[in-house]
């Protein structure tokens, strides 16, 4: 893989062309992570509304009808219902991991297998989280995909 970079002054926003053969997972993790970099969200902590790189963002969860947003040290109570943000994320790494919980894959520090085919994912936080049975087989094929199998 080659990389090219052109900084110059007459350039008003960074733009990334991608030149390719073919479409590989190794370009699409690549193409995912800079989506995500761009995407913003907003939530709302004390009586303020605060712009958030969705990369900062471990997990998604709603709790009595309310969504928030955890990073690595705050909470933020989201204005977007948990299927909105599904819909905005899901061309990044973010996963739907059960009825009330979507994570950010590239947050998860570890995983392992539970009773009935669920998975304990712990976030780079050290919070321990599950993923349903009915998501458990998306983790572990994308986790196949990024050992290249």
């Amino acid at each position: 893989m080659k990389i090219h970079i052109d900084i110059d002054g007459r350039y008003k926003e960074t733009e990334i062309t991608v030149c390719c053969g073919q479409m590989s997972d190794e370009l699409e993790k690549v193409i995912a992570s800079l989506r995500a970099l761009d995407l913003k969200l907003t939530g709302v902590k004390g009586r303020q509304t605060y712009i958030l790189d969705a990369a900062q963002v471990l997990y998604i969860d709603t709790t009595d009808k309310k969504t928030f947003l955890y990073t690595q040290s705050d909470i933020y109570e989201s204005p977007l219902r948990l299927y909105e943000l599904e819909q905005r994320l899901s061309a990044s790494d973010f996963f739907r991991a059960g009825k009330s919980s979507i994570i950010n894959f590239n947050k998860i520090k570890s995983l392992r297998s539970d009773i009935d085919g669920r998975l304990i994912v712990r976030m780079e936080n050290d919070e321990k989280l599950i993923v349903s049975r009915q998501y458990a087989s998306y983790v572990k094929d994308k986790l196949n995909r990024r050992d290249g199998e």
